[in-house]
């Protein structure tokens, strides 16, 4: 029996539990007022408000943009803005559609790289209307990679896409992407933790029947240093060179050449009529009593036909549409 008794020390470490000090000591330790440890490398900031810079950029983006594809395609796609998004890298790379195309940029003169992310839709929209396509048919990309010819066509509008965004922030700051490589997995993209906050913009392209969307992500900790820029309201010294450059093309584009056509008469004929035709045929043709005047097939008068001063003339009976150049601005009108 003696054996089997308790040590002093035992009884002691029995009491301590039952009176529970062994628990207010590891209160005890905890830091008070609900302190818990934080991970700095974690990134996990707050940022709140808009980014009005990034905003102007944006739209400033858009409107280069639809410019540079249609001196690439031949054709003007319409481009819608998407919101300036702050959310975690993860997050953006959840609603990537895979795979697709992913440019590695470097910001420069800022520290860091973004990614440039060109869905396949809109690829294969571009590469079927330089082709003299109308976007009709789909390509699917799924298990495949790129052929040279496509990535030509792609090294083309990420060209295209990097000199339109230069040129978006001139004026505002001296940014630039520099091209470092591309990839297919987003796994493959880590320009940033995926805890880690970053910028991002969706570009939404409908070209022909076709619509696809072009992504830019920024990760925060490489605009942070022109964070001030990024959320003043107005950048005044932009501004005055957009209402310069707006004054001097109010004036400049009145003096631009116009074609205008008014269509006499026309009539409609098959194929079989076409063919038949002779030398010394006669066509009857349908003439309404009043003519349109058109500018690049936009009705703009409606004219009598006629002779004046011995020579065919029209006569502009009314106006079908405003011709004020109102979207200028009053303050930049005459």
């Amino acid at each position: 029996m003696s054996d089997s008794a308790l040590s002093q020390e035992e009884i002691d470490a029995l009491l301590e539990g039952v009176t529970g000090e062994s628990q207010k000591l590891e209160k005890e330790e905890t830091p008070k007022g609900g302190v818990r440890d934080y991970n700095l490398s974690s990134q996990e900031r707050i940022v709140r408000g808009r980014m009005p810079t990034m905003e102007i950029v944006n739209e400033r983006f858009s409107r280069n943009l639809r410019l540079g594809l249609f001196n690439l395609i031949r054709r003007s796609p319409e481009i819608a803005v998407g919101a300036v998004q702050v959310q975690k890298y993860s997050a953006f790379l959840r609603d990537m559609v895979v795979p697709t195309n992913i440019n590695i940029m470097a910001v420069r003169p800022l520290r860091g790289n973004c990614v440039v992310v060109c869905e396949p839709t809109l690829l294969f929209g571009v590469i079927d209307s330089l082709y003299g396509g109308n976007g009709k048919f789909r390509t699917r990309i799924e298990g495949r990679d790129f052929s040279p010819t496509e990535q030509r066509v792609i090294n083309r509008l990420v060209d295209v896409v990097v000199e339109e965004y230069k040129k978006a922030w001139r004026g505002v700051y001296p940014l630039e992407l520099v091209y470092q490589r591309s990839e297919m997995q987003p796994q493959f993209a880590a320009i940033a933790t995926p805890s880690e906050i970053v910028v991002s913009t969706s570009f939404t392209l409908e070209i022909g029947e076709i619509s696809g969307s072009l992504h830019i992500c920024i990760p925060y900790a490489t605009l942070e240093p022109i964070r001030d820029v990024l959320y003043s309201s107005a950048q005044g010294d932009a501004i005055e060179v957009d209402r310069r450059w707006i004054k001097l093309l109010s004036h400049e584009i009145q003096a631009a050449e116009l074609t205008l056509v008014a269509e006499l008469a026309k009539t409609e004929a098959t194929i079989e009529q076409l063919l038949s035709m002779q030398v010394g045929d006669f066509l009857e043709l349908e003439r309404a009593p009043n003519l349109e005047a058109k500018v690049e097939g936009v009705p703009l008068f409606e004219c009598q036909y006629g002779t004046h001063k011995g020579k065919y003339a029209l006569r502009i009976d009314r106006k079908l549409r405003g011709l004020e150049m109102n979207w200028l601005g009053d303050s930049h009108v005459n």
